[in-house]
């Protein structure tokens, strides 16, 4: 019987920590990408986008509006 809980329930507690550590990771990058316009246009360039310095502030402005709590 334990042999099938203790499985479960660790598969469950790695999912949970798993997901709340992504979302705290991807919360930090993108609060740091607001005031860092060389990390944003690397993210961009890596995603295949060349962007000018005009798009890039409309896309750091956006980001500014943006709450990421």
């Amino acid at each position: 019987m334990w042999n099938i809980i203790i499985p479960i329930v660790t598969l469950i507690a790695g999912l949970a920590g798993g997901f709340f550590i992504g979302v705290f990771y991807l919360k930090r990058q993108l609060e740091s990408m607001q005031s860092n316009p060389e990390m944003l246009q690397k993210m961009a360039k890596q995603m295949g986008y060349n962007m000018n310095k005009q798009q890039m502030a409309k896309v750091q402005q956006m980001m500014k509006n943006q709450k990421f709590k």
